[in-house]
């Protein structure tokens, strides 16, 4: 289980992450890019990744991950905050803010 303050301190950890609301949701930004949008009620978070990673994550456990509304055909994931592991969750938004922010500022963060 994730809180929506825990989410919300992982993504702003990464560099240059800022928070900005947009549409009623929270969406987390790098360099005017998003990487991950919050719910308005907080329960649910849509974050970047790739088809695969998609595909993969929603197999794995389609409880707790679904394909994105509106993003899904991008690969974006939902994620069921309630449900879901903040190891796996720390890392997939680490992931998303990677495939998001340019490659200089990319290569700044430790090592996957």
């Amino acid at each position: 289980m994730i809180t929506p303050d825990q989410l919300r301190a992982l993504a702003l950890s990464l560099p240059e992450a800022e928070e900005r609301a947009t549409w009623g949701e929270a969406t987390f930004r790098v360099r005017e890019k998003i990487f991950v949008i919050m719910s308005p009620e907080a329960q649910t978070a849509s974050v970047k990744a790739s088809l695969d990673e998609q595909a993969q994550l929603v197999a794995m456990d389609p409880d707790t991950f679904a394909i994105a509304p509106y993003t899904g055909r991008y690969g974006w994931v939902q994620v069921q905050l309630a449900r879901a592991d903040p190891d796996l969750l720390d890392d997939l938004i680490t992931s998303a803010w990677r495939q998001t922010a340019p490659k200089k500022l990319a290569a700044t963060l430790r090592p996957q």
